[in-house]
């Protein structure tokens, strides 16, 4: 798979990650619960690693390649 197809694929669970924290944001503080476990425990998390991955993978396959360059 070439890099920029793994590129857009991270891209794009990045953005479609962040629609749920977009609702819990914007939504009324009554729903605010039903929300927050999966906001906090899976969505957060998720768009973090990715957008880490997307920032510092590079450096990440490297440490980890079998032959470092």
């Amino acid at each position: 798979m070439r890099e920029i197809t793994k590129r857009r694929i991270f891209r794009t669970i990045h953005l479609v990650l962040a629609i749920p924290i977009i609702g819990y944001i914007y939504s009324p503080f009554a729903v605010l619960p039903d929300y927050a476990p999966a906001t906090r425990f899976v969505f957060f998390p998720a768009i973090a690693l990715s957008g880490l991955w997307m920032w510092k993978g590079h450096l990440v396959r490297r440490v980890f390649s079998k032959n470092p360059t």
